[in-house]
């Protein structure tokens, strides 16, 4: 069964940094395989904001990506970060890790998901 547990949320004021985690367990799949994580805000739809392909580290940002957030890896722990620094309030939403063994990109075809963690940035 694949797992993809999230966590690191929370509630910061704006300036602030978090790091998301995303453990993943039981995919099969692939040995490698592409995590990438995806915001909700409120009223509006999912938006792919980074990826990472595990089996080079490549790293995928959309353009509108100011250097605020950087998704990084660590194999041995079957696990990928989400480092966001200099928060806003427009950051507010619910993160979800999601994964795929099929093309890499921040909007890829993903396959599982997350529940999701809540980040919430006060002003």
């Amino acid at each position: 069964q694949v797992r993809l547990t999230e966590s690191g949320g929370g509630s910061v004021q704006a300036g602030g940094s978090l790091r998301l985690s995303c453990a993943v367990s039981g995919y099969i799949a692939s040995r490698y395989y592409c995590l990438g994580w995806i915001r909700q805000r409120p009223g509006q739809e999912r938006e792919g904001i980074a990826a990472i392909y595990t089996g080079g580290g490549s790293t995928y940002y959309p353009d509108s990506n100011e250097g605020r957030f950087a998704i990084s890896q660590d194999n041995a722990k079957d696990t990928v970060y989400l480092q966001m620094d200099s928060l806003k309030p427009e950051d507010t939403a619910t993160y979800y890790c999601a994964i795929t063994s099929g093309l890499c990109w921040y909007e890829a075809n993903w396959e599982y998901w997350g529940q999701g963690t809540q980040v919430t940035v006060s002003s």
